[in-house]
């Protein structure tokens, strides 16, 4: 094992063979934290959206934050409700992209992935740059860093992740659960100590006025009606991760649909529960949040910009548990560490959604193919990549980046519903037994109200949102559906043109004439002149260029005192060129035998250090990426091991150095 193997095993750890698979399988208990660690970690940055948006009416607009949440519960309820039959109904992980392929059409399956891509890139983005806003509540260093810091954190997750699923998920799932815990904790406490006790728990940010945007203040007509519309997009972030699931329904262990929907209900249900106790604390102990640009806190009705402002969840910690400083700080590390986790479940989708469409050849097909650890490593490798980007980009800001965010997942969500109610459609043609038949029915009723909200609330969001940033995510997800678009006319277009039929004639050259390169007579030239003796061809030569007339004789005359019989042909150059020159000989080669093959044997040299790289081999480089688009043309690399490479020591001291023996010996 070489040093770079032995790393890469200390990393991501020992192989896994093909067989391994089901190993790698998941029960319910570990594919909650892993599948559903975004959608619970909503819990921790859609409420500061629904509050921030409406601050911009000032205090008044705080008012609504729990009928929005109410409205958002609602929908995230009907959508898990739906989605529970897709899983059942398309166990095979395409979830939203085969469901719309495969009743909508391919262009319906594309809008529907691109869709998905931009969103799992979002995701990563979004956790993360919320982890770090929550982080710095406790550290004050990280302002005027975020982006970068947000960058090192998703390259730590793509090395986890690498890992494979199961791995990941197994390090995710304490911290997952541990966060549930936490804000069940804050929540239970908190509304025991104001509703039993009767004590009146106040947020720091309540004795503060806020000074809201004058386009919404007062909170009246369609100032209100856009307010609360855009307020209601922004918490509908907390949907985002619902579809994952239905993605991952093959990494579940059997039965995989039951497991998948069992997951998916609890998500439901601990995320509506999480979501609506934070809002109702924030209600009861006036709890404000500002966006510090729009709206401003105030003190006296006077603007104060040094108030430092904290996300809702740091407050209520602090509010709850302020008189016990170890719980306060538990919440505050657990929601850091479970938005930084949610990424985890775009680490899952992306690559799983990333290898269907390479499957069926729409992204490049090196996404299709599993890593040492049985997972999508590719497609984990561009995610953290692309996201990376992103957050550096928009340094890691939150309220900037949610903007772009839930535009995608509806887009999948309502195409999705929409292709759920044709499906059944078709089979309640052919189906007989009354009983399926209601069962159809039953669950196309469930797609039609999952249609109707998905679909209304994409609307609000793209009416709302769509000069905030959101036309930047539906440039992106235009963008990736004509790329893919042309990427699979690039595939049709190369098995169009490689296919082979049975009738198709090969015919054999008629002779195969050998070049072996030549620089100096050395081991390199004797081996690859050993190489093309050994496949017999019609006729053989060795080349060299006459760049250096001085140089050039000198080889010329140690050519001839090695007893060398293969003749060698010395090519003009007067402008001093090495590759050009060769070109035009060999073309005039095939010129004068279009039949024949021209087999161009070049000496190489194998190095060990990056370099090394550097100082051999560049000629040879610049021929062969010109010898590839010649017709008729074979480029056969010989390639000659130094000693610095790994074996090259071995070579020296096994091998034969009798130049005749080079191409007998069998290896």
């Amino acid at each position: 094992m070489n040093l770079s193997d032995a790393g890469k095993r200390l990393v991501l750890g020992r192989k896994l063979a093909s067989g391994q698979l089901g190993e790698t399988l998941l029960p319910k208990r570990i594919a909650l934290p892993v599948f559903a660690s975004d959608a619970l970690s909503s819990v921790a940055y859609a409420p500061d959206e629904i509050l921030i948006t409406l601050s911009l009416a000032g205090a008044a607009g705080f008012a609504f934050s729990w009928q929005i949440a109410l409205l958002v519960a609602v929908v995230m309820l009907v959508v898990v409700a739906s989605y529970r039959q897709n899983v059942h109904a398309y166990p095979s992980g395409g979830g939203d992209y085969e469901v719309a392929t495969v009743n909508l059409g391919r262009n319906a399956g594309l809008t529907v992935g691109s869709a998905l891509l931009v969103d799992y890139i979002l995701t990563v983005a979004v956790s993360t740059s919320s982890g770090i806003q929550t982080a710095k509540a406790v550290l004050p260093f990280i302002d005027g860093h975020e982006g970068l810091i947000a960058a090192a954190v998703i390259m730590v997750l793509m090395t986890i992740n690498l890992r494979g699923v199961k791995e990941s998920g197994k390090l995710f799932a304490f911290p997952t659960y541990l966060f549930m815990i936490a804000i069940a904790a804050m929540v239970v406490v908190g509304l025991f100590r104001i509703v039993v006790l009767g004590q009146p728990l106040r947020a720091d940010s309540a004795q503060f006025g806020v000074q809201g945007d004058p386009t919404y203040e007062p909170l009246v007509g369609f100032a209100m009606a856009a307010l609360l519309a855009r307020t209601f997009s922004s918490g509908c972030a907390a949907l985002t991760g619902v579809e994952a699931i239905s993605n991952g329904v093959p990494a579940f262990k059997e039965p995989k649909s039951h497991n998948a929907a069992t997951t998916l209900g609890l998500l439901g249900v601990v995320a509506v529960g999480m979501m609506g106790g934070i809002i109702a604390l924030a209600n009861l102990t006036g709890l404000q949040l500002i966006d510090g640009e729009h709206s401003v806190y105030t003190r006296n009705g006077i603007p104060d910009p040094t108030i430092v402002e904290q996300t809702a969840i740091a407050q209520l910690a602090q509010t709850v548990f302020g008189e016990f400083p170890p719980a306060f700080w538990l919440v505050i590390v657990v929601t850091m560490l479970i938005l930084f986790l949610a990424a985890n479940t775009a680490f899952n989708g992306f690559p799983v959604l990333g290898s269907i469409l390479a499957r069926d050849g729409y992204l490049p097909r090196q996404l299709h193919t599993r890593g040492d650890r049985l997972a999508y490593s590719n497609g984990i490798v561009a995610l953290a990549v692309l996201a990376a980007v992103l957050v550096v980009l928009f340094n890691a800001d939150v309220t900037a980046l949610v903007q772009l965010y839930v535009v995608g997942v509806f887009v999948a969500f309502t195409t999705s519903q929409f292709g759920m109610m044709r499906h059944w459609t078709r089979h309640l043609r052919v189906e007989t037994r009354p009983a399926e038949r209601r069962r159809m029915k039953r669950s196309r009723v469930i797609n039609a109200i999952g249609l109707t909200m998905t679909g209304g609330v994409l609307i609000v969001v793209l009416a709302s949102k769509f000069i905030h940033g959101a036309w930047i995510a539906l440039l992106a997800m235009a963008l990736i559906f004509v790329m893919m678009k042309a990427i699979r006319r690039h595939y049709d277009k190369v098995a169009a043109e490689t296919r082979w039929t049975p009738g198709d004639g090969n015919p054999l050259p008629s002779r195969v004439h050998a070049v072996v390169l030549v620089s100096r007579v050395h081991q390199p030239t004797l081996r690859a002149l050993s190489y093309a003796k050994a496949f017999a061809p019609s006729s053989l030569e060795a080349v060299t260029v006459d760049v250096e007339p001085e140089e050039t004789e000198r080889l010329v005359t140690a050519w001839h005192a090695a007893g060398i019989q293969t003749p060698l042909t010395v090519i003009a150059s007067p402008y001093r060129e090495m590759t050009n020159p060769l070109i035009k000989h060999i073309a005039e080669l095939r010129s004068e035998n279009p039949r024949e093959v021209v087999a161009v044997y070049v000496p190489e040299y194998v190095v060990g250090h990056w370099w090394e790289r550097l100082m051999h081999n560049q000629s040879a480089s610049r021929l062969k990426s010109r010898l590839l688009h010649m017709p008729g043309v074979v480029m056969i690399s010989v390639p000659y091991v130094l000693a610095s490479s790994v074996g090259g020591g071995a070579r020296m001291a096994a091998e034969d150095t009798a130049p005749t023996a080079l191409w007998t010996r069998r290896k």
